[in-house]
């Protein structure tokens, strides 16, 4: 029967977001943060965008702040998450989105899905909370056959490009119509 039949030739299983996945099992203080997709105009979530904003603000001019506000947040493209405190009432420390796009000529016409407002609050940081908002927002994008997800961010944000790097993001060039203007630092994965 072997010499019959044709060898299949089967493509091999990338393994998804090792690195993310290993910083998952070194942090288990991060299984106490419960992600789950909500509204971004409650309070708790206003005060950490406007706390992102103003960081933001900070290092860079306006023209370079590419930021999407509360409307375009809940706009039907976009999928906003909340990352909280297990238990009633759990305090909000991370957010991000994701925002669908149609391709264009620097994804070679690939749609994608583009990372926004990623942030967790300052003293929560290290706990693996930013790794499993960033996955959640891939598998949302694998759930609706959008295998490229690409994220624009700052060149002096140091913690979130180690985030990004650490969970298999590669440096690219521009995408969107963003400048690339030295302030960016461009990133893209395949899911």
């Amino acid at each position: 029967m072997r010499g019959i039949l044709p060898r299949l030739k089967l493509p091999q299983r990338r393994q998804a977001r090792p690195a993310c996945r290993a910083f998952f099992l070194d942090h288990p203080m991060s299984s106490e943060i419960v992600i789950r997709r909500e509204s971004p105009d409650q309070p708790e979530v206003v005060r950490l965008l406007d706390a992102l904003d103003r960081y933001l603000a900070s290092l860079y001019p306006p023209e370079a702040n590419h930021i999407l506000d509360l409307p375009a947040l809940r706009a039907p493209e976009v999928t906003f998450l909340v990352a909280r405190e297990a238990g009633a009432g759990g305090r909000v420390v991370g957010t991000a989105a994701v925002r669908r796009m149609a391709g264009e000529a620097a994804t070679g016409g690939m749609a994608y899905g583009e990372i926004k407002r990623m942030m967790v609050e300052p003293g929560q940081r290290g706990r693996g909370i930013g790794a499993r908002l960033l996955r959640a927002l891939e598998d949302m994008l694998l759930a609706q056959d959008v295998g490229l997800a690409l994220l624009e961010t700052g060149r002096d944000q140091i913690e979130a490009v180690r985030l990004y790097e650490r969970c298999g993001y590669q440096r690219r060039v521009a995408f969107g119509g963003y400048p690339d203007n030295g302030l960016s630092a461009f990133y893209g994965k395949r899911l």
